[in-house]
């Protein structure tokens, strides 16, 4: 048996009948005076002042100047990238057929920065509730479906069940925790106003960072610079193809954009790029005031083959050599393509075409 001595000589063999009485005593008192040093060491640690740390940064605000990041190009100066269909992807609910492989908040944590929507209504259905055994008993609110929410199940809409306020609470909440973004949402709308103000009024921190057009002078005064945006905190618009919702900070898409027709056809060989809407010429004129240039790029039926052929140097050529010249000269402010994360293998991705676009002078 082995046991310790209080000595600086340390450890000592002793015989295995056990310790000695009168050094088992001076053991004992040993220990006694190690734990009383211990507990002294701990409240002399304990109530010694701590060094001091930097404050946090206040919710929103950025980290370091904006010039910094953005310098002084307006809203309508810069390019982000968008996705199509945002919310059908294979992680945030069982899509059969999707756009996107991440979930929103992936798609976030990747660099886009716009992000179409399809809002509609769903009824509460008892008849739903029955026959899912219970995995189809949501309330009636507003939802993500991509046509009716009863229809078909992973083609029209999704389980579990993607609420418009639960998607739009993770874009508030990433812009919380990146005070230098700016977020765009493209709503196609199948809601009344009142629904939707119901919908966004559950999502936490929304009003504080919506952008409001008329309180920014926007008609008159142009838009703001990017830098503004992020220093006063309204990194956030939301855009609709219904107008009678603009009293909730969602802007008409007609009044405030230009947008090219959306699909390449089923083929992928329409690389036109003509106007969505007749009476709106992408290269529009208004004094004092320039749409927002929303291009799209994708077909009529998403799948990751005609996403890779599409995403890279037809991208790229097709903004240089069709939506440029028929913006007037411009480029696009949002890029919105499907699977957004794949390409031909050229070296360009949208991410990559959108940052070109960007260092543009």
């Amino acid at each position: 048996m082995i046991d310790m001595d209080m000595h600086c000589t340390g450890f000592r063999r002793r015989p295995a009948g056990g310790l000695r009485r009168g050094h088992a005593r001076r053991t004992l008192v040993g220990l006694l005076l190690l734990a009383l040093l211990g507990t002294a060491t701990t409240a002399t640690a304990s109530t010694a002042p701590t060094a001091p740390t930097a404050p946090a940064a206040a919710s929103g605000a950025p980290t370091e100047p904006a010039t910094a990041r953005w310098g002084d190009r307006r809203l309508d100066e810069v390019s982000f990238l968008t996705t199509h269909n945002a919310f059908t992807n294979y992680e945030d609910s069982r899509w059969s057929s999707v756009n996107q492989s991440e979930s929103v908040r992936g798609q976030l944590e990747g660099g886009v920065r716009g992000l179409s929507l399809d809002t509609h209504w769903y009824e509460r259905s008892t008849w739903l509730c029955v026959i899912s055994f219970g995995s189809d008993c949501y309330p009636s609110d507003v939802y993500l479906c991509h046509g009716e929410c009863k229809t078909f199940a992973g083609a029209t809409y999704a389980l579990p069940r993607q609420s418009f306020h639960g998607t739009m609470q993770t874009v508030v909440d990433f812009l919380a925790a990146h005070p230098q973004e700016v977020v765009t949402v493209f709503l196609e709308d199948y809601v009344s106003a009142d629904q939707l103000r119901q919908s966004l009024g559950r999502v936490r921190g929304l009003s504080d960072m919506v952008f409001r057009p008329d309180e920014w002078g926007v008609r008159q005064n142009g838009w703001p610079k990017v830098a503004d945006l992020v220093t006063s905190g309204k990194r956030l618009l939301i855009f609709s193809d219904r107008s009678d919702r603009e009293d909730l900070g969602v802007m008409y898409d007609r009044s405030w954009t230009v947008s090219n027709f959306w699909s390449l056809g089923d083929l992928g060989n329409d690389l036109t790029c003509v106007s969505r809407w007749s009476d709106l010429p992408l290269d529009r004129q208004e004094p004092g005031f320039r749409r927002l240039f929303t291009m799209s790029h994708h077909r009529n039926v998403p799948t990751v083959l005609t996403a890779a052929l599409d995403n890279g140097a037809k991208l790229r050529n097709r903004i240089a050599e069709q939506c440029r010249p028929a913006a007037g000269g411009r480029d696009p402010n949002f890029v919105s393509v499907d699977f957004h994360r794949l390409s031909d293998g050229s070296g360009h991705t949208p991410a990559s075409i959108v940052g070109e676009l960007n260092a543009r002078p």
